[in-house]
């Protein structure tokens, strides 16, 4: 009796063998500690942070259809004889490369599919990581602590358009290898090193026998490496330094308000992947892209017409189309500057942007933690630097389809060429001076909706015969939200005397600093906050309605 007793104790008290399993993982990994203190870790809710989530799930996407894609391409330049199921291309000689790809998209089952997923979803990356970063640009996501994760993000946009020029170029057909070309060209061009790094890549005279392979090693092992990498430190440094959110009532830098990430968020990011992986799905089944069957494989004495690269890459190529031809002859060696100098432009421009936010910190001297956003209103100049930079973009992205702006709207190419060579400089200009104007005007709205409230388009005539229309005062949040930001004032030299008679020397830097301090907030530059005793007279008086 006793001994049955004691089995059946040891038995009840047994725990399952899932629940030892966790108990066993938790005692050598700290598991269960880590979950309990991150899972319930608050997320903000609103519609633009979905703009990276976008990025982030495309990204995956673009991982797991890779691996499919790997399996039956062969990276190799070696000629061979085109015998498969398209009939079109039966007995024309093509590289392996080519033809691999051929067979992807004709007899691997789901291939083609997958190859238009793959190639969709890359251009959806690079699209959601651009408006992403515009979104982070123009609500200050950047400013301290977030520094080095909008680089992070910036190097991820960039290694994202070389991977993805490495990718489309790998199929060997003509419409890539007319990039490709492109490219050697304008890495010749480079004074020096340019040689060297054309033989580098190419192994020898172009095309050469090594660059699909060459080029296969940089789209699978080492950019997508790296940028895994980036974005694991991206995501860590979200979670580290806590999400940001818009301005509203109980929000403040100190706290998050929002959803746990257990359970809530995971079950709305999983279905939002889902979501994103079927709507790519879609346009991959619906619209065609990159038909190479249709433009046959490269041969370095054809150029396919109409060539045009993906997106990303537009606003390089234009920079090299709209530029004069100029070519100098120094020491007996040709510089081409037509090409040298625009891709230094490109550097510098993008470059620029990287820094932005360590010199808008510089500028503003705040040194302080910023985890509640601006509204793009309230940054006039910054806001206007930013439709100035896509203005510059989408100028250069024109004159990079200069050719088909031309044909199809039956205009001169050099008529296109050279609106593009005004526009690159007096478009950004233009949109500057608007965009501060526009904000500025939306500002005044904002001081006019807090002072007199709401129009509600309720006409109201008094007793004595005048129209009035009737105003709805505005609630607390939305008081709080059109008012929550700062205002900054323009950094002053200071003193140039010391106390004991002695004049100290200003740094041109210091001059500097405070001559674009005064340019970005100057009383031209922000309109003035109703101050709380405006609010209260207005309100109190009978002008009120």
């Amino acid at each position: 009796m006793s001994t049955t007793a004691n089995t059946e104790t040891r038995t009840r008290g047994k725990a399952p063998a899932g629940e030892r399993l966790a108990d066993w993982a938790d005692g050598r990994l700290g598991i269960y500690s880590l979950s309990k203190n991150n899972m319930r870790k608050i997320f903000p809710d609103h519609w633009s942070f979905m703009l990276g989530e976008v990025a982030l799930y495309s990204f995956i996407i673009i991982i797991l259809t890779g691996v499919y894609l790997t399996m039956f391409f062969h990276p190799s330049m070696n000629e061979v004889e085109y015998h498969g199921s398209y009939v079109p291309m039966q007995g024309q000689l093509m590289s392996e490369a080519y033809k691999s790809t051929l067979d992807i998209s004709f007899d691997v089952r789901g291939g083609l599919l997958i190859r238009q997923i793959h190639h969709w979803a890359a251009l959806i990356f690079l699209a959601a990581m651009f408006v992403h970063m515009m979104r982070v640009f123009f609500t200050g996501a950047f400013r301290k602590p977030r520094e080095v994760n909008w680089l992070f993000g910036f190097t991820l946009f960039v290694l994202g358009m070389f991977t993805g020029f490495t990718g489309y170029s790998l199929p060997d057909d003509l419409l890539s290898g007319t990039g490709v070309r492109f490219t050697q060209g304008a890495i010749l061009a480079t004074p020096i090193i340019g040689t060297y790094l054309s033989m580098f890549l190419f192994g020898g005279e172009f095309p050469g026998h090594d660059f699909v392979a060459r080029f296969y090693s940089f789209h699978i092992l080492l950019l997508p490496g790296i940028m895994l990498g980036l974005v694991v430190a991206h995501l860590i440094l979200v979670w580290v330094q806590k999400h940001t959110q818009f301005a509203g009532a109980g929000k403040t830098n100190k706290n998050v308000v929002g959803m746990p990430f257990m359970p809530v968020y995971v079950a709305k990011a999983g279905g939002f992947f889902f979501l994103v992986f079927g709507v790519i799905a879609v346009i991959a089944a619906v619209a065609q892209i990159n038909p190479i069957w249709a433009i046959g494989p490269y041969r370095p004495d054809m150029v396919s017409t109409g060539a045009q690269p993906d997106w990303y890459m537009g606003f390089a190529e234009g920079l090299v189309r709209y530029f004069p031809g100029w070519e100098v002859n120094f020491w007996g060696h040709t510089l081409v500057l037509g090409v040298f100098i625009p891709l230094v432009l490109f550097g510098l421009v993008l470059a620029v942007f990287a820094a932005y936010p360590f010199i808008e910190a510089w500028i503003t001297g705040d040194k302080r933690e910023h985890h509640i956003l601006d509204r793009p209103r309230n940054a006039p100049t910054r806001t206007a630097f930013g439709v100035a930079w896509i203005t510059m973009y989408m100028v250069t992205l024109v004159g990079g389809g200069n050719d088909l702006i031309a044909t199809h709207f039956h205009l001169s190419i050099n008529a296109v060429t050279w609106f593009v060579r005004i526009f690159f400089f007096a478009g950004p200009i233009i949109a500057f001076i608007v965009t501060k104007r526009i904000c500025l005007g939306l500002q005044r709205r904002d001081r006019e909706k807090v002072l007199h409230g709401r129009e509600t388009g309720t006409i109201k005539r008094l007793p004595h015969g005048e129209f009035i229309e009737i105003h709805e005062p505005l609630s607390q949040d939305q008081l709080h939200t059109l008012t929550a930001h700062e205002q900054y004032k323009p950094v002053e030299i200071g003193p140039t005397v010391d106390e004991n008679g002695v004049e100290r020397k200003v740094k041109g830097s210091e001059k500097l600093r405070v001559k674009l301090s005064k340019a970005y907030f100057n009383e031209e530059a922000q309109i003035a906050k109703p101050t709380v005793e405006e609010y209260k007279e207005i309100t109190s008086g009978h002008g009120h309605h």
